[in-house]
């Protein structure tokens, strides 16, 4: 119970990677927000953690629009009190090359991955500050480091959340806000499947990305969530400022794909 009466808030937590982290979170004692665009899979996500003997709350909003933010951080913050614990994990992947990438694509990457960031951590930060203390963790990417083929947007955002994470520590840390990134490497998850769907020969895709990682597969969601709790948790007390590369050694590695 390493969370035990923390309320953590989760952004893209109506499946995936964010699903995880939620369900770690609230097995771990905390009660969580269950945030994403769409009421209704938020709303079965905590009912999955109560019903699993967890407290959670859905709190449906579109990220990039500051009144969905306020109103979402609002109704958290009247049920269940100050978000200590903030995932900011909700994000979209258009693909393609720059010159690929429509505008509105592009847009609307920037306005989830980082504004939705930017208008979430705006939110509660006066409320960890009121109480002097709080963690906070962005869900970048691998592709924010070294870069993959087909993802120049998506990537630049996450590199963005590296640097974020490091730029809040420097403001933050002294008033007791932790602020750290994790970049996770290819993980088997929702989007992963999609993005492979979007391939030619996707069985043949998906045997690539296995062989990248040194360790020789694609992660899984709770080998995420095992790092964003140890984060969340009061053992990382003297750990912010940092990037955690969960990617089975993808970025030392340094395959790419072939198409």
């Amino acid at each position: 119970m390493r969370l035990a009466d923390k309320v953590a808030l989760v952004t893209g937590a109506s499946r995936g990677i964010g699903r995880g982290i939620a369900e770690r979170f609230a097995a771990e004692g905390a009660r969580v927000g269950i945030l994403d665009l769409d009421a209704e899979p938020c709303q079965a996500v905590a009912d999955a953690i109560m019903a699993a003997g967890g407290t959670a709350l859905a709190v449906a909003a579109d990220i990039s629009d500051p009144a969905q933010v306020e109103t979402a951080i609002g109704k958290l913050r009247d049920e269940f009190g100050t978000v200590i614990v903030l995932v900011n994990n909700a994000a979209i992947m258009p693909t393609g090359t720059l010159h690929e990438t429509g505008i509105e694509d592009f847009e609307r990457c920037l306005a989830v991955n980082l504004r939705g960031t930017y208008l979430v951590c705006r939110a509660v930060i006066p409320g960890m500050l009121s109480v002097g203390k709080g963690s906070i963790i962005h869900i970048a990417s691998v592709t924010g480091m070294v870069g993959l083929p087909g993802l120049a947007a998506y990537s630049m955002t996450k590199g963005g959340l590296i640097t974020l994470a490091r730029s809040m520590s420097t403001d933050y840390a002294g008033r007791g806000i932790r602020t750290n990134s994790v970049s996770p490497g290819t993980i088997d998850s929702p989007m992963l499947h999609e993005f492979l769907a979007q391939q030619s020969e996707p069985e043949a895709f998906r045997a690539q990305y296995d062989a990248m990682h040194a360790v020789g597969r694609v992660g899984r969601i709770d080998e995420v969530a095992n790092v964003c709790l140890f984060l969340a948790s009061d053992e990382a007390s003297f750990v912010t400022g940092a990037n955690y590369t969960v990617d089975g050694g993808y970025s030392v590695k340094g395959d790419q794909p072939q198409d």
